[in-house]
């Protein structure tokens, strides 16, 4: 028999319901100003003045925002992050990678190595859901791929480069999927060469474009390797997104709205205080977060280690008894949206965004609907 969903009491309500992952919560300001824009801007040439003038704001944001070591580039190109793993294969990847494996995203990038058939079989370091890895420095290695933040599982790992037992730093390049953490959480991009990810995470915007913070040791080798005779098709070729992302454009026809998106987001970050501000915001709202799973009766956050949680993104284990299906559909029927787990992590939890755009109080309204929704549907457990 069908139930009537229960109706949470709009007094308890966040302001704003969006606490999804990635695609996330898009701030009002962001989208009120690309409608004021609208006219001129959207159905425009990417190549004109118009549209290079936002990529030229979104660069020049970045690099205030990461304080941009010298020699250091913001590239930007088509097609997500997935892309940039692909574009590694061709233009960073010299012979042999190592990759800290942790959940379904930084497998991806180990799984795209794998099969490329110019490359050796890349080492990798896995750790299962819940916990990280560490890289290892070796010899042999010349490209280490480091995860910021898994977003399927909730656990950030520190970006610092690989040391040698004797203290000294590894020669491989470095290359950081940054694409849930990048905006959200602190990080020194002198530890690594490639800082990449895509902006519908904590920058606000929409999916399929990728950018990254490239050292000068990236674009040097992406350099080599091209003059070696290595192929690679020029979507997915670093040194054609480097000399188009110079003249601020993109090789191909990139989403306008996205660019705008993203131009406002860091600029609005920026605004603010900077990434020591947003980091600040993301550490308030997993402060309480994870203070109210680990008090709750029915609740208890996956990530056991604290140091190992994400402030970006979090995943809440619920008890047997405790049904999250049914508590995420019930927040969704309320209009509260996106909180159901990474669907191959198949665990009885939700997972909750911590990202910049999403107010801290709303971050507690939603626990208060979490309990309130328990309290209603699984009385044992209720007050």
């Amino acid at each position: 028999m069908n139930m009537p969903t229960p109706e949470i009491p709009r007094s308890i309500l966040p302001s704003d319901g969006r606490f999804g992952s990635g695609p996330s919560k898009v701030r009002a300001a962001g989208f009120s100003s690309l409608a004021s824009v609208a006219p001129t801007y959207l159905g425009t040439s990417h190549r004109r003045a118009g549209v290079r003038d936002v990529v030229g704001r979104i660069r020049s944001g970045l690099a205030a925002l990461f304080a941009l070591p010298e020699g250091y580039e913001i590239v930007l190109g088509n097609g997500g992050t997935t892309a940039f793993f692909d574009l590694a294969t061709f233009c960073l990847i010299d012979s042999t990678s190592q990759h800290c494996s942790f959940g379904d995203f930084s497998a991806r990038f180990a799984a795209a190595v794998a099969r490329a058939p110019h490359l050796v079989e890349p080492e990798i370091i896995l750790a299962e859901p819940g916990k990280r890895p560490a890289p290892m420095a070796r010899a042999a290695v010349d490209t280490y791929a480091l995860t910021h933040n898994e977003t399927s599982t909730g656990v950030a790992m520190p970006v610092t480069r690989p040391r040698h037992g004797d203290g000294s730093t590894a020669d491989g390049l470095v290359l950081v999927d940054a694409t849930s953490a990048a905006g959200c959480l602190r990080v020194d991009l002198a530890e690594c060469d490639a800082y990449f990810f895509a902006p519908q995470k904590g920058f606000g915007s929409e999916g399929g474009l990728w950018l990254a913070a490239c050292s000068p040791a990236a674009l040097e080798r992406s350099t080599r390797l091209a003059s070696s005779g290595r192929w690679a098709p020029a979507f997915l070729d670093l040194n054609v997104a480097v000399a188009n992302s110079r003249l601020n454009q993109t090789y191909n026809t990139p989403a306008l709205a996205t660019l705008w998106l993203l131009a406002e987001q860091v600029e609005w970050i920026n605004a603010q205080g900077g990434l020591e501000w947003a980091a600040a915001r993301s550490d308030a709202s997993a402060e309480f977060l994870y203070g109210w799973a680990e008090a709750a009766p029915f609740a208890t956050p996956f990530v056991e280690n604290p140091a190992d949680r994400s402030h970006s993104v979090a995943t809440i284990d619920f008890v047997a008894g405790v049904d999250a299906t049914v508590i995420a559909a019930t927040l969704r029927a309320n209009g509260i949206v996106d909180t159901e787990p990474y669907r191959k992590l198949g665990r009885n939890q939700l997972r909750i965004a911590m990202f910049p755009a999403i107010e801290p109080a709303d971050i507690e309204a939603l626990t208060a609907c979490i309990d309130w929704v328990v309290g209603e549907l699984f009385s044992r457990w209720g007050p």
